[in-house]
């Protein structure tokens, strides 16, 4: 899927995402142990949940086993950009300086962190990415 405004996950789907982007193709069974490790989630939620995102065409569905496996069709990195650019421009009015303000003056941000930031900020001044 191409980066779009139709790439809107919601956040029970974004946590199936991160699932199967973190575990690869998976099973319903094992989606839905993964979600109840952090909190109580049916089977029958899940397997609703990601019929709907296959209808929506976030996630493929591989039926020519008994158990059905399914893969994410959006990327992690095109579905983070496309929330970023959203949350940037609602929240923040789409400054990048507001919103790096407001992160580093409400998290801890080691020493390491910032070295790493530096690092990217020059390389953004280079030209590189």
């Amino acid at each position: 899927m191409t980066k779009n405004a139709h790439l809107k996950p919601t956040a029970a789907e974004l946590e199936i995402l991160q699932i199967l982007w973190k575990y690869g193709p998976s099973t319903v069974r094992f989606v839905n142990e993964k979600l109840n490790e952090r909190k109580v989630v049916g089977y029958t939620t899940t397997l609703k949940i990601m019929q709907l995102m296959n209808e929506k065409h976030f996630l493929e569905r591989e039926t020519s086993q008994r158990s059905h496996i399914y893969c994410p069709l959006v990327k992690e990195k095109e579905t983070q950009g496309v929330l970023l650019d959203r949350f940037l421009e609602t929240a923040f009015g789409g400054s990048a300086l507001k919103l790096v303000m407001q992160i580093l003056g409400h998290h801890r941000t080691s020493k390491a962190e910032i070295a790493q930031i530096k690092d990217f900020l020059k390389s953004l001044e280079r030209g590189e990415e």
